[in-house]
């Protein structure tokens, strides 16, 4: 099933399918989630930003302390915002990597392992699992569990770990392809 995938992305990847991921990808960041945060920073009162963005200081305190300072209305905005946005966005990103990937290592030899373009789904899955910790932290308030949100730090590592995998893949694909020559094969 990965292979099929593998191959069904290395397949389709093109200029025209990186625009159609570009094109899905940028009204998220720019417009939904960036409105979203400003929703919920209104409704605290302060601007805390959302759980998902925590890059290193993800103790499990400092995320109960979030969803705390969130009150009530930005809670319900926040897991609204969840269930609705960032359920599609993961999908759109994911998308986007894996053919930039595609692309990147299409027709190369110089790929680690061939199925490097589908490393952004092995991650996937992390981004919505933590957002099911979120989801249950927000409406679970103020009868949060520390354990939820020791899991929702640990995947968010997991996930921000992957996306920064990814990123370095993809950074190595472009230096090998702009600044490495092909070894040329001997006469046989």
């Amino acid at each position: 099933m990965l292979r099929d995938l593998s191959t069904y992305l290395y397949k389709i990847a093109s200029w025209k399918t990186l625009l159609l991921g570009g094109l899905l990808y940028v009204p998220f960041p720019a417009y939904f989630l960036s409105n979203l945060e400003a929703m919920i920073n209104r409704y605290a009162g302060q601007p805390i930003g959302p759980i998902d963005l925590l890059l290193f200081n993800t103790e499990p305190a400092r995320i109960l302390d979030m969803v705390d300072m969130y009150g009530t209305e930005g809670r319900q905005i926040y897991a609204e915002g969840e269930l609705i946005y960032d359920t599609i966005y993961p999908l759109t990103y994911t998308f986007l990597l894996c053919i930039l990937l595609s692309a990147i290592y299409k027709n190369r030899t110089v790929t680690p392992f061939d199925l490097v373009n589908i490393v952004p789904f092995l991650f996937l899955w992390t981004d919505y699992l933590e957002n099911i910790c979120i989801i249950t932290l927000l409406r679970t308030h103020p009868d949060t569990s520390l354990t939820v949100a020791a899991i929702c730090a640990i995947l968010s590592a997991v996930k921000w770990g992957g996306f920064f995998v990814s990123l370095v893949l993809i950074l190595y694909g472009l230096l090998r392809r702009f600044f490495v020559r092909p070894v040329a094969q001997p006469a046989r």
